[in-house]
């Protein structure tokens, strides 16, 4: 089937359950590279993507400029870190809409987390959702979200052979997800109950608690999306 709109997923608590783990690794990794002293207040960066409060946190310590060649070693010793602890399972019912869109719908879709690569790819393979390597963008060389999201619809275009998309949606849990989706002008789904709040306070057209149940249709009617 022709890929005329897109769909582009956040991975952590979006379609894997995997925040916890990802925040224990994450942090833990810092305090092996001695990075001690960490600001855990996830939402008071301007950019929720781990290469930017690394950055931020890393500069704090040290007290000098942070480059990008140290993401490299950093991303590795992480993902050891990720291996040893539970396995990373999927949101209910997330691997089968990610084969929904695939297979039953002229959407494509691509993957943008905040996440540092490696450990993103882990938690996919984990959760067992089908991907596309080439369809994951995370922030290994890019500090805000918003690149990240345009990266990523940048790598479905290529690879669908789609030069502009009719609708975009973005998929995430967080709040800077609804934020970089309207910064973007594209349209938004929020999911998972635990920033139901702000994105109500945001004024959100469109939320769902998990994958079951899913209704296209309805979220479409929300988000005004005429096919």
């Amino acid at each position: 089937m022709k890929k005329e709109n897109l769909i582009v997923f956040d991975i952590d608590d979006t379609l894997t359950k995997s925040e916890n783990q990802h925040q224990e690794a994450y942090v833990k990794t810092m305090i092996d590279f001695g990075i001690t002293e960490i600001n855990q207040d996830w939402k008071s960066y301007p950019n929720v993507t781990d290469s930017h409060i690394l950055k931020l946190n890393y500069e704090a310590n040290f007290n000098k400029e942070f480059e990008l060649s140290f993401i490299p070693e950093f991303e590795k010793r992480m993902t050891e870190r990720m291996l040893a602890l539970n396995k990373t399972e999927e949101i209910k019912g997330a691997s089968k809409i990610v084969d929904f869109f695939m297979n039953e719908t002229d959407y494509a879709i691509c993957f943008a987390t905040g996440s540092l690569l490696k450990p993103a790819l882990i938690k996919l393979e984990q959760a067992n959702i089908n991907f596309v390597p080439d369809l994951v963008e995370a922030s290994n060389t890019i500090f805000t979200r918003e690149e990240i999201v345009k990266s990523a619809i940048e790598k479905a275009k290529n690879y669908f052979g789609v030069a502009t998309f009719k609708n975009i949606i973005s998929v995430g849990d967080g709040i800077w997800d609804l934020k970089t989706a309207r910064n973007l002008g594209i349209h938004f789904l929020g999911i998972r109950d635990k920033n139901l709040q702000d994105f109500k306070q945001n004024n959100i057209k469109s939320h769902i608690t998990d994958w079951t149940n899913f209704d296209f249709n309805k979220i479409q009617t929300e988000l005004e999306i005429i096919e």
